[in-house]
């Protein structure tokens, strides 16, 4: 069986995890079913998928579990990674432990103590997905043997998955295909609402808003998500997040 079969393969045992919804195999879920394939046929601990989104970030579609999903939002949280050295550089980059720390300490400090993993290889998406699979692997020593041919050709299943998806289904340039409004990339969107919301509060452009949500965010010990969520929904106020007292 070739490494294409393998794939469709897993992606179709997919269907039948628990949790999929039966009328929704590619839509909003297709993101987490994509990520669960990865690991079964990579044999990976954890795999996740994130797209550019705006000049200031990305989103998040998906992931194969809740500790690979953090993985996620810590890297967004410290605002470095290797997804975003991926992303940036069009590169492969392959991470274990003494690496994360060298050169993304704050990063690193989440990591290790919120998720099992100790090592991350972390592959640009190509076109037409700007985006990026991100391998997770609680072992360091299993990143030098990975075999980076499968994965780079596992990450370019995922591309073509996403994209025919887009092609075979209807969606309109204003929302995009159906697996952009993942429940991931849902939670994601409230991050640029608050940003917008303590941005226009504090008179502050949108990186700096951002930047403050993440200093408040890593301050705290929460994500940026969580941060957010809690702004748009009133149980935070802009001055909580600056530090200031609020007003009357």
């Amino acid at each position: 069986m070739t490494l294409a079969e393998r794939f469709a393969a897993a992606l179709a045992d997919t269907r039948a995890d628990p949790g999929t919804d039966a009328d929704d195999q590619d839509g909003h879920l297709l993101p987490d079913r994509l990520a669960r394939a990865v690991t079964r046929v990579l044999d990976v601990d954890g795999a996740g998928l994130s797209v550019l989104a705006g000049p200031h970030g990305r989103a998040p579609l998906g992931a194969s579990s809740p500790d690979a999903a953090r993985v996620e939002r810590l890297q967004f949280t410290a605002g470095v990674g290797p997804c975003r050295l991926a992303h940036a550089s069009g590169q492969p980059v392959f991470v274990v432990e003494a690496d994360l720390r060298h050169r993304w300490p704050a990063f690193a400090d989440l990591l290790f103590t919120s998720t099992p993993f100790r090592g991350i290889v972390a592959l640009p998406l190509r076109p037409p997905i700007s985006g990026a699979l991100d391998l997770f692997l609680r072992d360091p020593g299993d990143v030098a043997r990975l075999d980076v041919f499968d994965a780079v050709t596992v990450g370019d299943l995922v591309t073509s998955a996403l994209a025919d998806a887009a092609v075979f289904s209807t969606w309109s340039e204003a929302t995009g295909p159906d697996w952009l409004h993942s429940p991931a990339a849902e939670r994601r969107a409230l991050v640029w609402q608050a940003v917008g919301r303590a941005g226009a509060a504090l008179d502050l452009d949108a990186p700096a808003a951002l930047a403050l949500l993440r200093a408040h965010a890593y301050t705290a010990g929460r994500s940026v998500d969580s941060v957010a969520a809690d702004l748009v929904r009133g149980r935070l106020v802009p001055a909580d997040v600056a530090g200031r007292p609020a007003a009357g």
